[in-house]
């Protein structure tokens, strides 16, 4: 069988069938998300204990996401060359042996257990992705959209149960519960379909990306402005899922108190997903990003000047608009993408999200550290507003081509 018989294949697969792999694809996703989280929003309890700051704080959120922005698109370039199924069930390999490290090494070498759990996540992250794609070539979006709304459920259960199990069972638990939601998404992952035959040449496959177009990928001048919407909200994100709980413990929130909040906020990152990706399929999808960076800029610039209800509206808020962006560059970037390298695209595309990701708890940590948590949340959020502004006017995402 040939990579073009597979491809042909995946085009052809029953709906019900292929909804029943993106279930699974999407569980995979929410490994990552809920792994990322669990830990990243209980990590002021942990500093707490091991007498450290914000800023390492700050460190530990952005050392996952260092790990992944090298990571995401290696694992895209070798599942386009070996397959996306193996890819995907090293990933999770890695991801769950990570999490099983914690139990047996000192706690004080927490950041390379976050690497590592990143190194798996990237992986299992940017296939779980590409296979979304390859099994919907039309309702792309409202596909992403579901995909992104059970992945973003790990945003949503992750800071109460983790809170929780903080609360009654200790730091430790939360890798636990890591491993054994991994290993879950490791079982089913092995009733998905091989995208690669028995005998297939993988190394002299003509459709197979080179090294040089691998590289070429990250200033593809068409992707270009989608990275860039990547790394604001991705930057966004960083902020409001690993610094809100930061701000919540300094005016007075219990654990479980703050991961409620957290999960509360990111409701609305979750149900926005669906209608975000089935608003892509029927209109262009660069107003709906603008507009959600903005509405998520705004917020943040407002969080620390409120509590109480005004506080979660402010958060839900800014879970709309990140929610927004984060379906629609997704679906951006998989129209754009030429399709034998699809899997280094998104996976070049993740490392963008990772960068945003991994600078926004950085910089807010260093702020935070010598200004106080409110200046590194206005900072922070007033660079993305400029940035944006800057963006629009420059026409290069408002002229953006589709295909």
């Amino acid at each position: 069988m040939t990579e073009m018989s597979t491809k042909q294949d995946e085009s052809q697969l029953p709906l019900q069938l292929r909804y029943w792999y993106l279930g699974i694809l999407a569980l995979s996703g929410f490994v990552t998300s809920f792994g990322a989280h669990i830990v990243a929003t209980n990590l002021p309890a942990y500093a707490q204990a091991a007498g450290v700051g914000a800023f390492v704080i700050g460190l530990l959120i952005g050392v996952y996401d260092f790990a992944e922005l090298f990571a995401k698109p290696v694992a895209g370039f070798i599942a386009d060359r070996r397959g996306m199924k193996l890819t995907l069930l090293v990933g999770l390999g890695i991801f769950i042996f990570g999490s099983v490290l914690f139990l047996v090494i000192s706690p004080t070498l927490l950041l390379l257990v976050r690497f590592i759990q990143g190194l798996g996540a990237a992986a299992l992250s940017t296939v779980s992705i590409t296979l979304v794609a390859k099994y919907f070539s039309s309702g792309r979006g409202q596909a992403f959209g579901i995909y992104n709304a059970i992945k973003g459920a790990g945003y949503v259960i992750a800071p109460a149960l983790g809170g929780y199990l903080v609360h009654t069972s200790g730091f430790v638990m939360l890798f636990v519960v890591s491993a054994a939601v991994g290993v879950v998404a490791l079982l089913l992952s092995l009733f998905l379909p091989g995208d690669r035959g028995e005998h297939a040449e993988l190394a002299d496959d003509d459709d197979d990306i080179s090294l040089r177009q691998f590289f070429v990928i990250f200033t593809e001048r068409r992707l270009l402005p989608v990275y860039a919407v990547i790394v604001i909200n991705m930057f966004l994100v960083g902020i409001l899922f690993g610094f809100l709980p930061v701000y919540l413990y300094a005016i007075g929130y219990t654990p479980l108190e703050s991961g409620t909040v957290v999960s509360i906020a990111t409701v609305s990152y979750l149900l926005v997903q669906p209608l975000a990706g089935n608003l892509a399929d029927r209109v262009a999808v660069q107003t709906t990003v603008i507009i959600g960076l903005l509405l998520a800029a705004l917020a943040i610039i407002a969080v620390t000047f409120t509590t109480g209800v005004p506080l979660l509206i402010t958060v839900i808020v800014a879970g709309i608009g990140i929610g927004t962006v984060w379906t629609n560059s997704d679906t951006m970037v998989s129209k754009l993408a030429t399709q034998n390298q699809l899997g280094a695209s998104i996976g070049a595309a993740q490392s963008f999200k990772e960068f945003g990701d991994m600078i926004g708890p950085l910089l807010i940590g260093a702020l935070t550290q010598f200004f106080g948590v409110r200046v590194g949340f206005v900072s922070c959020g007033v660079l993305p507003v400029l940035f944006l502004i800057a963006l629009a006017r420059s026409r290069t995402l408002t002229t953006l081509p589709q295909r």
